[in-house]
Parts: structure tokens; sequence; C-alpha cells
């Protein structure tokens, strides 16, 4: 083995909560959603539609403290609260892109694999009951 995999472990250890955190559907619905500037919490919920407030305000919580949102309350009376991304965030705007596009673009073709993956296990499956 080579010495540049000797530390794969250490990396994918220290990679996994980055990964998992731009990997979480909410998480990059936020992103996309806050792309265009600062949004209020009542405002992001309905644009996304269906999260529930609690998993919003979980996500939030959650991207504010990776650095890649910010929270701003502005002292009214009730207090007003947006969202917007960090410039960590907004450099994740580009592959999230990319990775939406080949969603777009793939999106038939896996759910024909799917298709023909249940229609061949489901058999298999039942030959052995």
């Amino acid at each position: 083995m080579d010495a540049g995999h000797m530390d794969v472990s250490g990396r994918c250890q220290r990679v996994a909560p980055v990964l998992a955190r731009i990997g979480d559907k909410w998480a990059v619905l936020v992103v996309e959603t806050l792309a265009d500037g600062p949004v209020r919490f009542n405002a992001l919920k309905r644009e996304i539609g269906v999260i529930s407030q609690r998993m919003l305000t979980f996500t939030l919580r959650g991207l504010e403290r990776d650095g890649l949102v910010t929270r701003t309350v502005y002292p009214t009376v009730p207090p007003r609260v947006e969202y917007s991304l960090t410039p960590l965030g907004q450099s994740l705007l580009e592959p999230i892109g990319h990775l939406a596009r080949w969603a777009h673009e793939h999106a038939e073709e896996m759910a024909a694999a799917r298709l023909a993956f249940d229609a061949e296990t489901v058999p298999e499956a039942e030959a052995a009951e």
C-alpha cells in the first residue's frame, strides 16, 4: 500500500460530517432557497413546503453551526429573524447546482433501473419462501 492511502480512515472520519450535512435533502433545499438572498423563517418554510417547523429549525441550526448560514435578529416587535448564506454557504451553490442537474438528467434512468431491479428481486424473494 502506498503512503497516500495510509490515513484513509482518518480522512473519511473528517469528511463524513461534512458529507452528511450537505447530503441532507433539507439542507440542500434550504441552501438553494437562500441562494437569492436573506429569507425569513416562515417564507423559507412556505417556499420549501413539506418541511415541518421542527425540522426546518433543526436544519437551520445545523447549517448555522457549520458556518453555512447566518441568522440575523432585528430588534423589532415582534423580533424579525432572517437567514442568509455565508460566503462558505454560497460556495456550496455551484456543486449543488451540478448535482441537481445530474439528478434531473438521470432521474428517469434511475427510476427504470429501480423497476428492473425490483422485477428481478421480487421473484427471487418469492422463490426463497
